[in-house]
């Protein structure tokens, strides 16, 4: 069984569908540091962000591991390198691209075949796996989402103004529902849970309760 929890940057995704993860005892799949391990790739080769062939040169020779908690670039644990703000601002370049966007969401589809999991990140229930059989949209208030990644960056030694951390978030979230390929949207047969005023624990626990109704609800479908 597939579970996909789509949303908006700061809505606290990757921990609750890690936490989620673990809860349902299935693999755990971060979407999100897929794209940042490919704009660190870029960065280091210094690959024009204008060249759209050299782009899909490079992550066709790319080897992108995710292994628990830990993301491997060739071999390499990037997992802090890829959670800069550095990689955040050019992030865009990566995820607005349809070549790039095609071939993670095969590394995706190939990497969860076979297996329950839990997949984030802002297309996985509408292109990534549209036969998922539960999809959970988690969202949150802008000036929420603002404060959780304000902290966020706290906790990784970043000191960045909760004004300029709104600023980049409206600009992503713009950048996100206008991209042409794989756009921030809920797929029809979503679930949304907006988590304003609820603890992490809290968010988990409803969905976790998500999850069971919609396998409950799957004629035949892999009970979690």
């Amino acid at each position: 069984m597939i579970v996909t929890i789509d949303g908006p940057a700061g809505a606290g995704k990757s921990t609750v569908a890690r936490s989620l993860a673990a809860r349902l005892g299935c693999q755990f799949l971060d979407t999100g540091a897929m794209y940042r391990a490919v704009a660190l790739a870029a960065m280091r080769a210094d690959v024009d962000w204008e060249d759209q062939q050299g782009l899909v040169r490079l992550v066709d020779a790319l080897q992108i591991r995710l292994a628990g908690d830990q993301v491997q670039l060739d071999g390499e644990d990037v997992s802090q390198a890829i959670r800069t703000p550095e990689i955040g601002s050019v992030i865009h370049h990566v995820a607005d691209h349809p070549g790039i966007r095609e071939r993670l969401i095969r590394m995706q589809r190939a990497a969860v075949e076979g297996r329950s999991a839990v997949t984030e990140g802002r297309d996985q229930g509408t292109l990534a796996f549209p036969d998922a059989a539960c999809k959970i949209f988690l969202t949150a208030s802008p000036p929420e989402r603002a404060r959780r990644r304000q902290r966020d960056l706290a906790e990784r030694g970043q000191t960045v103004a909760l004004e300029t951390v709104l600023a980049q978030q409206q600009e992503r979230d713009r950048r996100d529902r206008e991209r042409e390929v794989g756009c921030l949207q809920q797929a029809p047969d979503a679930i949304e849970v907006i988590t304003d005023g609820m603890s992490q624990l809290e968010v988990v626990q409803r969905l976790v309760e998500v999850v069971h109704t919609a396998s409950g609800n799957q004629d035949g479908a892999e009970r979690l």
